[in-house]
């Protein structure tokens, strides 16, 4: 009996270690299948069917990026693949520019519309932004249709097929193999990006900006970003796609098409790379093989497949709300990343301040909203190598001044110093520059991103490489000193045996100390704390009270808000009171014990 028992752990290893090896080479099995296919003796049908779905797999590669990681919704791919396809079509025809060079003007006029609507529209939030998407994806739709230049409804015809040194590629297997060219380089370029410190820049901001840009994120920069490069990519499928039909015309390029991109991307897996693949190919085959057979089954021709597709995606999203590709993350256990980087070069640390050194200077600080005041004239100091608490009862407004301090909210009055420099009024991300991090009241956490990728977003600033080298792989010597580092403050805050767990799977207190240690990962010199004791057992309050005392042996400041008396009293140099917004009092940790108006602010008066 006990050896069938013992031996239960070693057979679920053993399945999980299998797992992880079908997840680690199963992408390369798919490279493989994609590029063995056209060399089967397959139908030329089916050879044309497998280029369409590569090149739908392009625009919805870029909805993966911008729509299943960062959620931010666009109806707009397929106005994208509309510009590429309409500037290779105009010069090769009226020009007789070369197919190869309308591709990187294509790019080059893609970007630039790109650019500038997305620092438009990606200022929006909420239902503003697919609204906004649809709105200019109908703009270009009826430019599209309605300039002579461009043929109107009709569109352009005549346009050349590709050649490679004079020879002509065709419509089928060797475009076929010129589209998944393009379609596999894009993949892997996305799965390195999206390993990097740029790509966990861009899974933080499907949480909102507030968290990413305490990070020092910049998240308009990015979103304007990753929305330039998923149009670019929709636009390499229009240069594909005009030279594989001989003749573009505005139908394919409308909001239908958009939509349809969008239903791709859900059905495969809107987060997962390779789910872009799938997405395509299913849907693709489910609508000719529908328009086939449907009309068989009802015996009456119509668009009876557009209510299938309906009915399936609600049942995808009932029952996989992932997508398909889900089922595989699913089904194989996740391979834990290796760790490479122990003997990485240790980050360049920040030099700390002179003990005494004022870091945080509040002056008068007041912030209302509407006729409420908040903060009412709020005045304290924080020093080097001093931990001040912030104390008072719900509703004092401390929450409120971390956001006036960190620039989250602006201050209707007074001043914020750090370090002698002006910083209200100063974005979170150019006051996480100069030195000053902090953890939330509310957790903010990326729950699919692990415990360590979650650390390694507080050293963001600390990196410099940027997309382009993530995806040419050029920054690995950078990551595996980002990764040290987060490591090294994971072990500090007792989590460095969960770092490959994913961060939504942790106790409420283990994801407050993860906080810290991604607050810790961007080395400051003031460090504020936002009720970091809660929901941590005393074990794990007496370990976090033995981390503070380290950081203050440091040089670090600290500002702590924080309901646990205990720990306060155990920590803390210097304690300012609030009540109603206003300052109460501050003292020694003693003066405020024994301070009639704090007993009356917790407690109440007898009348």
């Amino acid at each position: 009996m006990n050896t069938a028992v013992s031996s239960q752990p070693a057979a679920q290893d053993a399945l999980n270690a299998k797992g992880s090896a079908l997840r680690r080479y199963g992408p390369w099995a798919l490279v493989a299948v994609i590029v063995l296919l056209p060399l089967l003796p397959l139908p030329e049908f089916w050879i044309i069917q497998l280029n369409y779905i590569g090149l739908y797999a392009l625009p919805v590669l870029g909805l993966v990026l911008l729509t299943g990681v960062a959620g931010l919704t666009s109806f707009g791919q397929a106005a994208f693949v509309g510009i590429g396809a309409y500037t290779t079509a105009w010069l090769t025809v009226n020009l007789g520019v070369s197919p190869w060079l309308t591709l990187l003007i294509g790019l080059g006029i893609t970007g630039v519309s790109a650019l500038v609507i997305g620092a438009i529209t990606l200022r929006m939030s909420g239902h503003y932004l697919p609204l906004a998407t649809i709105a200019w994806a109908l703009s270009l739709y009826y430019l599209m249709g309605n300039v002579d230049a461009l043929g109107k409804y009709d569109g352009i015809l005549g346009i050349e097929g590709l050649t490679i040194f004079g020879y002509e590629i065709g419509q089928r297997r060797l475009f076929y193999g010129l589209v998944w060219l393009f379609v596999l380089a894009a993949s892997f370029a996305l799965v390195r990006l999206l390993d990097s410190r740029s790509g966990r820049a861009v899974r933080a901001l499907a949480r909102g900006s507030q968290m990413a840009e305490a990070m020092g994120i910049d998240t308009l920069r990015h979103k304007v970003g990753i929305f330039v490069l998923a149009a670019m990519l929709a636009s390499i499928s229009g240069w594909l796609f005009a030279h594989f039909q001989r003749t573009v015309n505005p139908s394919p390029f409308g909001l239908k098409m958009g939509i349809e991109y969008l239903f791709m991307a859900v059905m495969g897996g809107a987060a997962h790379v390779w789910g872009a693949i799938a997405g395509a190919g299913v849907v693709k085959v489910l609508e000719d093989q529908l328009q086939v057979l449907l009309p068989m089954l009802i015996g009456t021709s119509g668009s009876y497949e557009v209510i299938v597709f309906g009915i399936l995606l609600v049942l995808v999203l009932k029952y996989l709300p992932d997508g398909l590709w889900s089922f595989v993350d699913r089904k194989f256990a996740r391979a834990p990343r290796k760790v490479d980087w122990h003997d990485a070069a240790a980050l360049p640390k920040r030099a700390m301040p002179a003990a005494g050194e004022v870091l945080l200077d509040v002056q008068a600080v007041r912030k209302t909203f509407g006729g409420l005041v908040a903060v009412n004239d709020i005045s304290f100091q924080t020093r080097a190598g001093q931990i001040v608490g912030l104390i008072g009862p719900n509703g004092a407004g401390k929450s409120t001044t971390f956001n006036l301090v960190t620039g989250v909210l602006r201050a209707s009055g007074g001043a914020v110093n750090f370090r002698g420099q002006r910083i209200d009024g100063l974005p979170s991300r150019r006051i996480a520059r100069l030195g000053m991090s902090r953890t939330f009241q509310h957790v903010k956490l990326v729950p699919e991103m692990t415990v360590l990728e979650n650390a390694a977003l507080g050293a963001h600033l600390r990196g410099r490489k940027g997309p382009l080298a993530a995806m040419l792989r050029t920054d690995r010597t950078q990551e595996r000193e980002l990764l040290r580092e987060a490591e090294r403050q994971l072990q500090r805050v007792g989590l460095g045996e969960l770092m490959h767990e994913q961060a939504g799977n942790l106790a409420m207190g283990q994801q407050r100390l993860l906080e810290i240690a991604r607050a810790l990962a961007a080395d400051p010199a003031l460090l504020l704390l936002d009720e970091p004791a809660a929901g941590l057992r005393h074990k794990e309050k007496q370990a976090l009270a033995e981390v503070l005392r380290g950081l203050r042996a440091e040089g670090m400041g600290i500002l702590l808000v924080e309901h646990d008396m205990s720990l306060v009293m155990d920590v803390c140099d210097h304690i300012v009171v609030m009540e109603f917004g206003t300052h109460l009092m501050e003292g020694t940790p003693a003066e405020v014990q024994r301070s009639e108006k704090v007993r009356a602010a917790y407690l109440g008066t007898e009348h």
